[in-house]
């Protein structure tokens, strides 16, 4: 939490665009060391790795704190990731959703869903299964007793795992976990999460050798980012500043749009849900009191609404591209909350996150080969659980920018289950750190 070298959004967007820029320039390189590179490394991930290293190096921070002439203890924060989520994301996924073809994506069969409950199946499992094998080498880190028992923390870990922020918030209510030490269980989430999602972005690049190696049938992915593919070209122009205004029209009104809905039905649910007699039900649909939720879920809905419409031609000027500048910088904000000596400052609860993920990953591969389902259904699957809507179009995308809306309907998807799957969990992480 010190103070950064460089506190003003301004200058830190300003260096998460060079920091862009220069994994553009050098992944367009067709000669030298930068195509050996990027043929290891994908650039999706660098434009991640990056930030996290200027971070690591405290040039920029998430969050600081500077102490002013009096002595007292002043909180910063950056706006930059709460801008990108709130703004450039849904603003990303109207421009990528309207080309989207429905028939096609509900081509890609079942494996998707699979891949998603198994990647839920994972987490509800892998915690219980973390506890019991930590507790043999170091008892104390899965111990304490009532509202400080580390389950009651894991529990909101379930909670962000499966669902999402909100879910999260429920499980700390749920089961009333210590707050002074939730921020630990937040430190676990983050740090164990973003290495998760590199690994992910890793595989990408080789994604190719995954699939021969699962015998996975890529067909379905193929057959729909062929025919995005060939509506592009069809309807393909030179981009006018019209264009370029129309289409900054439609994501950014459609985002105002869901900006203004949201507040209403996330007030309206949140009132509604607070209503119910049963707490067991108000924390299962706690989720519908979520701005975010609905944000993503009504800008995805006008953009599929739109994508019917001759709205979908803006795609032949770009429309998907300009998605995907969005989504990069969203990835960039990620990357720059991550801090890697955070992985030192708690050992044993990281220990826990690690095994844990590694349960879900593990089930994830066995399942994947078992169906044959292609690596981007066990990635998406997999972020759809543990990064929610904001992280599951990124991978999604990094595949095809017309399969970023397969990543958001599945983490929706995760939002409506994710209290229910991490209550499961709960009980079963108690049972564990009872044994």
């Amino acid at each position: 939490m010190t103070t950064p070298t460089f506190t003003n959004d301004a200058i830190v967007f300003g260096i998460l665009m060079v920091s862009l820029g220069f994994v553009f320039y050098t992944e367009s390189k067709t000669t030298g060391f930068w195509p050996k590179f990027y043929k290891i490394v994908p650039g999706l991930f660098m434009a991640y790795f990056i930030p996290a290293i200027f971070t690591t190096a405290g040039i920029i921070s998430p969050e600081w704190e500077t102490t002013n002439a009096a002595g007292e203890i002043l909180k910063g924060k950056s706006q930059l990731y709460y801008i990108s989520s709130r703004f450039l994301l849904p603003a990303a996924l109207v421009l990528m959703t309207l080309s989207i073809d429905l028939k096609a994506i509900f081509n890609l069969g079942s494996k998707a869903l699979i891949m998603f409950f198994t990647g839920t199946v994972g987490i509800i499992i892998g915690g219980p299964i973390a506890i019991l094998l930590i507790s043999i080498f170091s008892p104390e880190t899965v111990g304490g007793a009532d509202f400080d028992a580390v389950w009651r923390g894991l529990s909101t870990l379930a909670g962000s795992w499966i669902g999402g922020g909100a879910n999260q918030t429920a499980m700390l209510e749920i089961y009333q976990y210590n707050p002074q030490k939730y921020g630990g269980m937040v430190f676990v989430d983050i740090v164990v999460a973003n290495i998760w999602m590199a690994i992910l972005l890793i595989g990408i690049g080789k994604k190719d050798r995954i699939n021969k190696w699962l015998k996975a049938d890529t067909s379905a992915i193929e057959e729909l980012k062929e025919k995005v593919s060939q509506f592009s070209q069809k309807v393909k122009r030179n981009p006018t500043l019209t264009d370029f205004m129309i289409m900054l029209a439609i994501a950014f009104g459609t985002v105002g749009f869901g900006h203004f809905a949201s507040k209403y039905a996330s007030e309206f649910f949140f009132d509604f849900v607070a209503s119910l007699e049963s707490q067991t039900w108000r924390n299962i649909f706690s989720f519908l009191g979520s701005g975010f939720f609905w944000l993503i879920s009504i800008s995805t809905i006008v953009a599929i609404i739109l994508s019917s419409t001759k709205a979908k031609n803006y795609e032949g000027a770009g429309a998907s591209k300009i998605g995907s500048i969005f989504i990069y910088i969203l990835v960039a904000t990620i990357g720059m909350k991550m801090d890697l000596t955070m992985i030192f400052d708690n050992v044993g609860l990281i220990a826990i996150g690690v095994v844990w993920m590694a349960i879900h990953a593990g089930l994830l591969i066995l399942v994947a080969k078992l169906i044959r389902a292609p690596y981007f259904f066990l990635a998406v699957g997999s972020q759809a659980n543990v990064g929610g809507a904001a992280s599951a179009p990124i991978v999604a995308q990094a595949f095809h920018p017309s399969l970023a809306t397969v990543g958001v309907l599945l983490a929706v998807f995760g939002y409506a289950i994710g209290t229910v799957g991490a209550i499961l969990c709960t009980i079963l992480l108690e049972l564990a750190s009872k044994v």
